[in-house]
Parts: C-alpha cells; sequence; structure tokens
C-alpha cells in the first residue's frame, strides 16, 4: 500500500497531504465512493455541509471498519449560515455519526469579508474539543491577516483551487510567510491533461498524467483532495508512489500561469 505522507498543521494535528473530495458526489453514490476510497487506504476525507453529503459519507465512515484515531475528516461551514456557526456545527457532526471534526473550514468569505467574528466561534470549537484545527477556503492571504491581527489566531490551512496550471510561487510564499499550509481542491479540472510535459513526464514513471500532478501536489506539500466515483480511479489517484525529479518538478511548476 502507498505511504501518504502528512504535514503538520500544529503540534498535535498532522493532516495527509493526499485526501479524498467528495464535492458533488451525493446520496449513494457519496456514500460508494468514501466506502471506495476508505478500501484502498485513504485515511483522509473531505466534505462540507453544502455538499449535502455529511450523512453518506458519516455511514461510510461508520462501516469501513477504520478505527477513528486513523481518520482525518475535513467539513465546512457554508457562508449563508455564518451566523449560526455552532448550530451548524452540532448538524454536521450529527449527521457525520463524529465526537469531532479534526478540521472545520469556513467554506467561503462570508459575503466576501473576513469576518472575525465567526472565526472567534471556530476558535471556541477548537478551544471546546469540537475539531481539532480550524482554517479557511477560499481566503485571500489579506483576508487571512485579518483574521489573525482580530483574533491572534491564523487559519491552519487554506484550502484554495490548484493546480500546476495555477501553481504561483509568490502566494505559495505568502501563505507559508503565515504559516499557513496550502490545500488544493480540483487537481484536475483545472488541468489539462493532455499537456505534453506531464505526458512525457508520466511516460518515464510508467503513470498517468493525473498521477504525476497528485505526485507534484505531495512533493511540494501541498494537499490534494481528488475526487472520483470510479473504483478504478479512486485506486489510481492512491498509487503515487513513485517520486519525481528535480527537474521534473520544475518542469510541472513551468505549467504555472504566473511563474
Amino acid at each position: 500500500m502507498t505511504t501518504i505522507p502528512t504535514l503538520s498543521l500544529t503540534p498535535d494535528v498532522s493532516i495527509p497531504l493526499l485526501g479524498f473530495g467528495t464535492w458533488l458526489a451525493e446520496g449513494d453514490a457519496a456514500y460508494r465512493s468514501v466506502s471506495e476510497a476508505l478500501s484502498v487506504g485513504y485515511r483522509h476525507i473531505d466534505t462540507a455541509t453544502a455538499y449535502g453529503n455529511e450523512k453518506q459519507v458519516g455511514r461510510a465512515i461508520a462501516e469501513s471498519g477504520v478505527d477513528r484515531f486513523d481518520l482525518f475528516v475535513t467539513t465546512k461551514l457554508p457562508p449563508d449560515v455564518a451566523d449560526h456557526a455552532d448550530e451548524t456545527l452540532a448538524a454536521s457532526l450529527d449527521k457525520l455519526g463524529l465526537d469531532h471534526l479534526d478540521l472545520w473550514l469556513v467554506h467561503w468569505p462570508p459575503n466576501g469579508e473576513a469576518r472575525p467574528d465567526v472565526w472567534e466561534r471556530f476558535i471556541a470549537a477548537r478551544d471546546g474539543g469540537r475539531t481539532r484545527a480550524i482554517g479557511v477556503s477560499n481566503y485571500s492571504p489579506d483576508q487571512i491577516d485579518v483574521l489573525t491581527k482580530d483574533t491572534g489566531v491564523t487559519p491552519a490551512i487554506d484550502q484554495i483551487p490548484w493546480s500546476p496550471a495555477d501553481y504561483d510561487p509568490v502566494l505559495v510564499a505568502a501563505l507559508t510567510d503565515r504559516g499557513v499550509a496550502l490545500e488544493g481542491y480540483s487537481p484536475f479540472k483545472r488541468t489539462n491533461l493532455g499537456d505534453p510535459v506531464l505526458a512525457a513526464i508520466a511516460a518515464e514513471h510508467e503513470a498517468t498524467p493525473a498521477q504525476v500532478v497528485l505526485r507534484w501536489h505531495l512533493q511540494h506539500s501541498f494537499v490534494a483532495i481528488p475526487k472520483s466515483e470510479t473504483p478504478e480511479r479512486i485506486a489510481a489517484n492512491f498509487a503515487v508512489g513513485f517520486e519525481l525529479t528535480d527537474t521534473e518538478m520544475k518542469q510541472v511548476d513551468g505549467l504555472g500561469r504566473a511563474v
């Protein structure tokens, strides 16, 4: 089985760099895909209140037989219920069948604003043991600075759209300087998997371009959460035990629009 590296979010919390995304997975499809992912070996599951599948994700977790201690589970607070964060978290935990999360994220800046008052509820949830770590999604570095300035607590992670095409060393440095981990979503949707650079590297490793994209994330210490409902692809996305060379990493970096 592939060994997935982890990244430290806090002294006590580490996140697997490769997770399983569930965006647009609904009903039984969500249950089946998460069940398959856990069977393959994924131990990091990403969902959100807005996805409408927390109950199915929770059912898959409960029936998997995987020890809760070995799982890393993320869900997210929708911006339209930001004023009801505590109640929304309680509902998420109930649907997931868990007594705590590993990571809770503000899904989007409510009305485009950082909202330190909402972040205070996240801090309270963490301090109260309802989630082990807290972060944001789709926030800019400037918005993260507002949270830090007003509360004294910096988000552990920022989940943003990310792929080789999105690679921006300035943004990476901005998050790194703030001690914020970068988690990317839609790694394939935002990638031209037919790019000749990816094809050549994939051929060198007897891999697929999608596997190269995921391996690139892992070697940069970017968290990746690919999503699929196809068992073969779920398994293939986990089979990223090969190693890209420094030259190959730079070639993939070069696909970034901001490079």
